[in-house]
């Protein structure tokens, strides 16, 4: 009876704790431990099928040999460093458009948001290939304006194009963030400087721009961890090709894990994956101070 009164005044002291234990427990199970099995497994050669035969550090000096992989890390970052200032740009450019005052906008809105609902599916990275393969709807527009066809999704460099105008196409989720900190712009500040005479364009540098520069940070580095981690359009859309011109490392990764069943080789890319991340997102918040304006600490950009 002590017992039960103990623990019964310890779940009383302490249910803010337990209320995150399912949390915790879904954390450990599926996150955690996947993540430190798949760090030993990289020091492994551990095959789906043979199992472990060898211990030790050759996957990675493995992927620093391997041409493949290089070149897959290579495509990752030139894919990553065009769609992200696309994508926040685009999303800028309509939060803006939007950020005003007339009949009907919440309906523009929401028709403006359905992209990022629909785009990160399967089905519309299908219907996405179907509008560029070689008499798909983009060419016959061509066609129409007597414009010469374009092999999509054959030419390399296009190829990686029709991707990433896929991922510019769902700008829904950080116009959404950008317009509401834009809406939270006190509008004595826009008055006051109109009054002084600035006009749109310095108005936009000068006080909108620093006034959303966290969201703007935010949100950047949201989409850079997203399309360093891109696997559903190019292994929908062109998977790999054409002559491995889309072949992320993502994709690269998925190739060894499940097609040729090399577990430890593909959880060592994994984790060089995390570490470019990491890399990266370290980098990128290095540069916090000098790019984002805190109004409470004075800070500017």
């Amino acid at each position: 009876m002590k017992q039960h009164k103990r623990f019964a005044g310890f779940c009383k002291r302490n249910r803010h704790i337990l209320y995150i234990v399912p949390w915790i427990i879904g954390f450990l199970c599926f996150q955690a431990l996947p993540m430190l099995y798949s760090l030993l497994c990289g020091f492994t050669d551990f095959h789906l099928f043979r199992g472990i035969t060898k211990i030790g550090l050759m996957q990675y000096q493995r992927i620093l040999t391997d041409a493949e992989v290089l070149r897959a890390i290579g495509i990752t970052l030139l894919y990553t460093g065009l769609v992200v200032p696309l994508k926040i740009l685009t999303a800028l450019f309509i939060a803006c458009l939007l950020n005003r005052s007339m009949k009907g906008i919440r309906v523009f809105r929401t028709l403006y948001y359905l992209p990022s609902i629909l785009g990160g599916s399967i089905a519309a990275s299908i219907l996405w290939k179907a509008l560029f393969r070689d008499h798909g709807f983009i060419n016959q527009i061509l066609s129409l304006l007597h414009l010469p066809e374009i092999a999509w999704l054959a030419e390399p460099n296009a190829a990686l194009w029709v991707i990433i105008l896929l991922r510019v196409w769902e700008f829904g989720s950080p116009m959404v963030l950008l317009l509401a900190a834009l809406e939270q712009i006190p509008t004595s500040l826009i008055e006051a400087a109109r009054l002084d005479g600035a006009g749109a364009i310095s108005i936009f540098f000068r006080i909108r721009l620093p006034m959303i520069s966290p969201v703007l940070f935010y949100t950047t580095m949201i989409q850079l961890c997203a399309a360093l981690q891109e696997f559903n359009a190019p292994f929908v859309i062109t998977d790999g090709g054409p002559r491995g011109s889309t072949t992320l490392i993502s994709l690269l990764l998925y190739r060894s894990a499940f097609t040729e069943y090399q577990m430890g080789y593909a959880s060592a890319m994994a984790w060089v994956l995390f570490l470019l991340t990491t890399v990266l997102v370290g980098v990128f918040l290095l540069t916090r101070n000098r790019l984002v304006f805190y109004q409470e600490e004075g800070g500017g950009i």
